[in-house]
């Protein structure tokens, strides 16, 4: 009968057929104990493991009274345009519902998301908007608990064409756009084979304490985290193209007029990252039930196959210390990421920078865009002419990048994924664990000594560099609208804070640490954590330290103490942290040190 059941309303979902438009609101609790899950639910629990599912309700409650999101939109990449319909079901649990909020991260940018036709339960009503990014709607009677809002919402987008190039990796960190130049770092963007459709789902906001919905996106850091919630998706593109998106695939349909509707169902999510390409290949692999999805660019099939292995490398080392992935599709997807990211998380799917695809065949990708680029390119094939190559080096070190950055957003999966936190007020929580995971794992599969030598290259030099450049150390437990610009933020938040989990492991030891990070994956899997909670886990996984591991977390994200910690930066050292040796190694004649000396400043912004 499940069979049955899914089919039947699959077809329903690709035809088109308005299955939901009078959905009834959902039973109260404790008769939807007793009763059998919902159609829709079923379609959508399929993404996650058979044991997750339970795991799942544990923690959240009724599966089939999590938000439930319906979306059928059309994209046409010529005209760079979106439009299509979103429903949203949200189920009054403890409180009656008042009000409903939708968030709109790609208008943080401009108005670029438009909602209209706005219907609750089947009637017109009208919006307000407080925010750019935010939509708000006052219910005239209240939902009570048990019963739900349905919200149902015309949806219709420009996507702005994408940065030319699509940015440097090194640009983009050493502040070469400037001021808070990250913006959505390319999420919602269409180039001529390339379109990224982040944010254009509208999704309820989590609440405070208060009943204020969390803050959008600052122009720097990550765009938004929302509630785990189920979305059963289709979106139609010309013949040729191909989406990708959170969730099982349910298939793809050919339409009459040439197009194809792809269609997927996610259970569990905080996020449904909608992208399309054309052009793109793939390979597949499997890690414990888990089909692992590597997605680009024909012209990087090689590099593409590379973030599969160093995907599933990530993942098996994961599961084994941190849990089951509760998934059972993970995609990564090769991107045009621009403002210097190097990747960017969503639950059950990544995207990694082109420009990582391409540094370790092409050096001078990492470089481009920056000020005084063409300078240190040829600098640098100076500076090879007598032996050794600097960019022979720095190619090593965008393969290094590539595979460093792939397990930071496999990382992800768990922190914020999982263990969910506040991306905009605590950016520190989950950046910190899935930067000092993502080592971690260099250390589990390449042993400590490449683990060290990547602490030094990728952290400590990342703080160094913001240092070295007339930056001033800070706090790192901010919110991302107090940081300056993307190079502060890196510098404190990917650089120095990460190093508070470092400290605190030489501490309590390493089977205390990964116990403590298993622990905390398992208390608050699928829920919200805390700036404090994996400072309480460490301390029941040590009790004896449990005060000098308060101490580090103030010392490390309260306090300013990188200069002593890490040690002041020189150019010597810089080189090194870049992975090109110390300037006496290199063997510079006078004149090329010379010339550096004078490059670095104006590469650094100073």
């Amino acid at each position: 009968m499940r069979t049955f059941l899914a089919g039947c309303l699959l077809w329903c979902v690709l035809s088109g057929t308005p299955a939901w438009s009078s959905a009834p609101p959902s039973p109260p609790a404790a008769a939807a104990a007793r009763a059998p899950v919902a159609p829709e639910v079923q379609l959508c629990l399929q993404h996650l493991k058979p044991a997750e599912r339970e795991r799942a309700a544990k923690a959240l409650g009724p599966l089939d009274a999590l938000p439930l999101y319906r979306v059928q939109l059309e994209v046409d990449p010529v005209e760079r345009e979106v439009k299509g319909r979103v429903q949203v079901e949200v189920q009054a649990r403890s409180k009656p519902i008042t009000e409903l909020y939708l968030r709109l991260t790609p208008n943080a940018q401009g108005r670029r998301v438009a909602l209209s036709d706005a219907k609750l339960g089947g009637r017109p009503i009208r919006f307000e908007q407080p925010e750019p990014t935010l939509y708000r709607v006052v219910l005239e009677d209240a939902v009570p608990p048990g019963a739900a809002a349905v919200l149902d919402v015309a949806v219709k987008a420009t996507v702005p064409r994408a940065e030319a190039g699509g940015g440097s990796l090194l640009g983009g960190f050493l502040g070469g756009g400037g001021g808070r130049s990250g913006g959505d770092y390319g999420a919602f963007s269409a180039g001529a084979d390339f379109i990224s459709l982040v944010g254009v789902v509208p999704q309820v906001p989590p609440l405070d304490a208060t009943g204020r919905p969390w803050d959008g996106p600052q122009g720097i850091g990550d765009l938004a985290l929302y509630e785990p919630s189920h979305v059963l998706a289709t979106i139609t593109v010309p013949s040729g193209w191909a989406v990708h998106a959170t969730g099982a695939p349910m298939g793809e349909v050919p339409e009459r007029d040439g197009r194809v509707r792809f269609a997927f169902a996610a259970g569990a999510v905080r996020d449904f990252p909608i992208l399309v390409s054309r052009g793109y290949e793939r390979s597949t692999a499997t890690v414990n039930g888990v089909t692992v999805e590597s997605h680009y660019a024909a012209k990087d099939k090689a590099a593409g196959e590379r973030v599969l292995k160093y995907a599933t490398s990530a993942l098996t080392e994961f599961e084994r210390r941190l849990g089951p992935l509760p998934y059972t599709h993970f995609r990564v997807v090769e991107a045009p990421l621009t403002g210097g990211a190097g990747g960017m998380e969503f639950p059950g799917l990544i995207t990694v920078a082109t420009m990582l695809y391409r540094g370790g065949m092409d050096p001078s990708e990492a470089l481009a865009g920056m000020p005084g680029a063409e300078d240190l390119q040829a600098l640098l094939g100076m500076m090879g002419q007598g032996g050794s190559s600097p960019l022979a080096h720095l190619a090593e070190v965008m393969e290094r990048t590539l595979e460093f950055t792939v397990a930071h957003e496999v990382a992800h999966q768990y922190f914020a994924g999982l263990v969910g936190s506040d991306p905009i007020h605590a950016p520190v929580v989950d950046e910190s664990l899935a930067q000092y995971a993502a080592l971690l794992y260099i250390e589990w599969k390449h042993g400590k000594g490449a683990a060290e030598a990547l602490r030094r290259e990728a952290l400590v030099s990342a703080y160094h560099l913001y240092r070295i450049s007339g930056g001033k150390d800070g706090k790192a437990d901010r919110p991302t609208s107090d940081f300056a610009d993307s190079f502060e933020y890196s510098a404190l938040v990917y650089g120095k804070a990460p190093l508070l989990h470092h400290a605190s492991r030489k501490l309590v030891g390493d089977a205390a640490f990964v116990q403590a990070l298993r622990s905390y994956v398992d208390a608050y899997r699928f829920k919200w954590t805390c700036k404090e909670c994996f400072t309480r886990e460490l301390a029941k996984a040590s009790p004896a330290h449990a005060k000098s591991l308060e101490r580090l977390r103030t010392r490390w994200w309260q306090e300013s103490h990188g200069d002593a910690d890490l040690g002041t930066p020189d150019l010597g050292s810089l080189m090194g942290g870049m992975g090109m040796g110390d300037l006496d190694d290199l063997e510079l004649d006078p004149q090329s040190k010379k010339l550096l000396e004078e490059l670095l400043p104006g590469l650094l912004g100073q």
